[in-house]
């Protein structure tokens, strides 16, 4: 019985799982990867091999790649398929193995922005810094040789971190004033490639020791894919963009219409998958949704713009903050500096974007376009002025053309008038009293 048992262990079937980043670094490819990765766990495969041909991507996703690669409990591999520039550097690097096709290259890792500019040396040295940990941590040998110790790394972490930084200079491998990339001989050469292949078949058999194996190749959803779209820092600017202006438009106009509807879409589309995804956690959606109640608060309850608004604009902003950072909830130890400055910048990108947003459609509407149909464009007749004096309308009485949330129109002799309700909502048709006249406004209150 024995015996048979271990015969049968022996004539199984090697499962190797394949997954394929054939596209740019971003959020999508890291969703590909990490559920790949897990689906390759619950099949109980031997191994994964990664099959790379990418110019590179971004940092946030490349390292979220490699941490997976350097603490998974299967072995992964990677094919390079003639580039792996930047970004696929940084991932071919944590792999246990590399191997090549001939003609391939791999490094060109300097951090660089969206234009292709070199950004400043802050994101430089982080960079550097995780690339050669990441060459350290394949390990080293010490070889003792007569009175000399000589330590020998298995990859060199001195020229995966030229491959960032220029200025370093390697005798033979890189001169100095040259990011340094890698033929696919030179890696062979210095230890950054194991074996020259111009198949994933080739290395499984040749390299990997596989004769007879089982192939199973990742397929991502279409949801996954949109899933990653979603997760893109432009994607999360343009969310909080229509979030910010669908506020302010929903605040200016009674009832809930196409404004409240841009904003609980978008809302969705922008925590949900960071839901789903582990990085938002409750707490942070409250803390959002609690801003959003102190300024509807400030601007129907609280006369005035006080603490309340104040305290709102804060929690808005450091809830789309606290969503974007891998924080274990009150815990931000795993947060690094990069992370920080990503989200703050991913959010006030997107602010900035709704605020011109507001000041363009504001200018807008009722002219022309989509927002035409949502506008109001009664004629208000030739009673209607804006030359007002203050001295004469402050003290006055009148009534609410429209109603006033916190803006809208006001009947005072049988003129009209733009005002702005200076403690809370007023419905159309309550008698109002012009309180007080600044920068060219009236406000006004109920009597």
């Amino acid at each position: 019985m024995l015996l048979g048992t271990i015969l049968f262990a022996d004539s199984r079937i090697s499962v190797v799982y394949k997954i394929d980043l054939k596209r740019e670094i971003d959020p999508t490819s890291s969703l590909y990867f990490t559920k790949g990765l897990s689906e390759a766990k619950s099949r109980k495969a031997d191994a994964v091999l990664l099959h790379l041909n990418t110019y590179g991507g971004t940092l946030v996703d490349a390292d979220t790649i490699r941490t997976a690669i350097l603490y998974s409990p299967i072995p992964v591999y990677v094919f390079i398929d003639n580039n792996a520039a930047s970004a696929g550097a940084l991932i071919s690097i944590a792999c246990k193995k590399i191997y090549m096709r001939s003609g391939a290259n791999i490094g060109a890792a300097t951090v660089v922005n969206q234009t292709g500019e070199v950004l400043p040396d802050k994101y430089q040295s982080y960079m550097r810094s995780t690339i050669r940990a990441t060459a350290e941590a394949h390990g080293k040998d010490t070889i003792i040789s007569g009175k000399d110790t000589i330590i020998k790394w298995n990859r060199d972490p001195h020229i995966a971190e030229a491959m960032v930084d220029e200025r370093i200079s390697i005798p033979t491998v890189s001169d100095s004033g040259k990011v340094l990339t890698l033929t696919a001989l030179e890696a062979l050469k210095f230890g950054f490639c194991d074996g020259l292949a111009e198949s994933t078949d080739e290395v499984i058999t040749k390299y990997l020791g596989y004769e007879e194996y089982q192939l199973i190749q990742y397929s991502p959803q279409w949801y996954d894919s949109f899933k990653g779209f979603l997760m893109n820092p432009v994607v999360h600017a343009i969310l909080i963009m229509i979030i910010i202006a669908g506020i302010y438009f929903e605040l200016q106009s009674p009832g809930i219409g196409f404004p409240a509807i841009a904003v609980l879409t978008a809302a969705i589309l922008y925590f949900a998958p960071l839901y789903i995804e582990g990085l938002v956690q409750n707490w942070e959606i409250l803390v959002f949704i609690a801003g959003i109640i102190l300024i509807v608060l400030e601007i129907f309850v609280i006369p005035g713009f006080g603490i309340a608004g104040i305290a709102g604009i804060v929690l808005i902003f450091t809830g789309f903050v606290l969503s974007l950072v891998n924080n274990d909830f009150f815990s931000f130890e795993g947060v690094t500096s990069p992370d920080w400055g990503r989200s703050v910048l991913t959010v006030l990108s997107g602010l900035i974007l709704g605020f011109l947003a507001m000041i363009w459609l504001s200018s807008r509407i009722g002219e022309k376009g989509l927002f035409r149909k949502v506008a109001l464009h009664a004629d208000l007749g030739e009673s209607y002025t804006v030359d007002i004096n203050e001295k004469v309308l402050v003290g006055k009485s009148g009534e609410a053309l429209t109603v006033l949330r916190p803006s809208g129109k006001v009947v005072i002799e049988n003129e009209i008038y733009d005002a702005v309700s200076n403690a809370g909502f007023i419905e159309k048709g309550t008698p109002v009293k012009v309180v007080r006249f600044e920068n060219a406004q009236l406000y006004v209150e109920k009597i």
